[in-house]
């Protein structure tokens, strides 16, 4: 007799799984804290015009959004068809942009105030006379830079 034994049906260890509710709860967290949530849900359509000279805007936290489009189908309804402003989550009037410009000021910090740009992403068919309305209330507020939205053109 041999003093070693061949083995037989080696078999291959299995695999630990200890660690892996440890990895599932990282990954979980990592998603959580690197996904951004869509500040407002689109209420009016807008298919932003096209352009060559694009920049883009460095800090997203500085800017806020005004749209002006026609409502969605399921909102025309109740707003019509007529181009109308969403400030936020909700339609708005003229008179109501100086006031969501304020409430935007007071979240930031007053070295940064004069930082904050308007971004106005108006669809390609609206009239210029509602966005010269928009842009004078802004001025009336005293929010002077202002930054059109716009898509890279095709070529």
């Amino acid at each position: 007799m041999s003093k070693f034994q061949k083995k037989r049906g080696a078999s291959t260890p299995e695999v630990s799984t200890a660690s892996l509710p440890d990895i599932i709860f990282m990954l979980l967290f990592f998603f959580m804290v690197v996904t951004v949530l869509r500040d407002a849900s689109l209420k009016v359509t807008v298919n932003l015009p096209e352009a060559t000279e694009l920049t883009k805007l460095e800090k997203k936290s500085l800017v806020n959004y005004i749209y002006v489009g026609k409502p969605l189908l399921k909102e025309q309804k109740i707003y019509g068809t007529k181009p109308r402003i969403q400030l936020g989550d909700k339609f708005a009037e003229l008179s109501d942009i100086p006031l969501f410009i304020a409430t935007h000021k007071e979240k930031i910090q007053e070295s940064q105030q004069p930082l904050i740009t308007s971004s106005l992403r108006v669809d390609g068919d609206v009239t210029m006379g509602i966005v010269s309305d928009v842009k004078t209330q802004l001025r009336k507020s005293n929010q002077l830079k202002v930054n059109y939205s716009a898509k890279k053109e095709a070529k």
